[in-house]
């Protein structure tokens, strides 16, 4: 074991127990609260940390036996050698994937876009799919969804909707869902079986809460409008819809959903603070690894990140090189999880690499 090892061992043990003899003691109010998040933030790897430190003892100690001359102690040492030396290695990378840095948004709720790109109808059409897919994934892991507004395209599906997905590590599981889909089928609209190519594209931002982007309103030009349905028909006779352009960035939020002016506010702003607490965090993320570029690639959204092939029955992730013959099951919503995990364990695979190569 490396002095390096040692110390971080000894640094998350000892901080582990303080923590518990602090909570022990009578911790209360925010004080409370702030050392329970961090006891369920380090408890893992600090059992693993224990266990590992048990487990060199233990090397130690088979060590020891190997250099008796009693051939009977060397026999069993030998043979549980092996074993030990496994179980370490296993508990080492264990530790190595709990320490990644964590990203402080992946237990947000989040905020869903999904638009139509290029492809005219078939676009918006595809955009419906996609949504309907992550509404079915989101039922599979127990989430809400609740829509905030919504476009429908001319022939089915849409050219826009925004949703908040509610749910335990939704952030997390979802955030590599950004950028360009592409479908190739055959459209419904498409009356001599030619396969076309059409694409939609996704935005998965963690939901801001107020303490994290302070928006003031001498930054923002807030217009009214009447709402407006298909073909410029009226929804109704006030002016309730709201567009909120945020002057310091140039951002614009529309909503026109409720009948309520209160209301199209309060929901646009929601997405404007979500759009600008994103847009701090790439800054932030940009700046700390200026020369260097993740596997899973930036999450930006002109990005094409995954192809679903209709006709092969295919759907292909770019970024990992990841093919699953099971286009139908992943369209259903619970198979989209084994595209997620594989995205999830290249980015920890990706961080783990730069850890190293940093300490190195």
């Amino acid at each position: 074991m490396s002095a390096q090892l040692a110390e971080k061992l000894d640094r998350i043990i000892e901080r582990f127990h303080l923590i518990q003899a602090e909570l022990s003691s009578g911790a209360t109010g925010e004080n409370f609260v702030r050392l329970s998040r961090e006891y369920a933030e380090i408890e893992a790897a600090a059992r693993v940390a224990e266990g590992l430190r048990k487990a060199y003892s233990e090397r130690q100690s088979i060590a020891e036996m190997l250099a008796e001359s009693d051939p009977e102690l060397a026999g069993m040492a030998r043979a549980e050698q092996p074993v030990l030396e496994e179980r370490i290695n296993a508990l080492e990378q264990q530790l190595r994937m709990l320490l990644l840095p964590k990203d402080a948004a992946d237990d947000r709720n989040v905020i869903l876009e999904v638009r139509a790109g290029t492809g005219g109808d078939e676009a918006a059409i595809f955009a419906g799919d996609l949504f309907r897919m992550y509404q079915r994934y989101a039922a599979f892991k127990g989430w809400r969804v609740e829509v905030i507004s919504a476009s429908e395209g001319e022939h089915g599906g849409y050219k826009e909707i925004v949703a908040n997905i509610f749910g335990n590590g939704a952030y997390a599981h979802l955030k590599f869902e950004s950028g360009v889909h592409r479908v190739q089928r055959v459209p419904v609209t498409e009356a001599q079986g030619r396969i076309h190519t059409s694409a939609a594209t996704v935005a998965v931002l963690p939901e801001a809460e107020d303490v994290d982007i302070q928006i003031n309103e001498s930054d923002l030009r807030i217009d009214v409008y009447r709402s407006s349905g298909p073909g410029g028909q009226s929804v109704n006779t006030t002016d309730s819809a709201v567009r909120i352009t945020h002057l310091p960035t140039g951002l614009v939020v529309a909503q026109q959903d409720e009948k309520s002016q209160h209301k199209n506010k309060a929901k646009a702003l929601k997405i404007l603070r979500a759009r600008l607490y994103e847009r701090e965090r790439q800054r932030l993320a940009d700046e700390r690894s200026a020369t260097r570029r993740g596997q899973i690639g930036t999450g930006d959204r002109s990005e094409r990140i995954r192809t679903y092939n209709f006709p092969q029955g295919r759907v292909t992730d770019h970024r990992i090189n990841l093919t699953l013959y099971k286009l139908d099951q992943v369209m259903e919503g619970p198979a989209l999880e084994e595209l997620v995990q594989a995205l999830m364990t290249a980015h920890q695979a990706e961080l783990l690499a730069a850890a190293e190569a940093d300490a190195g």
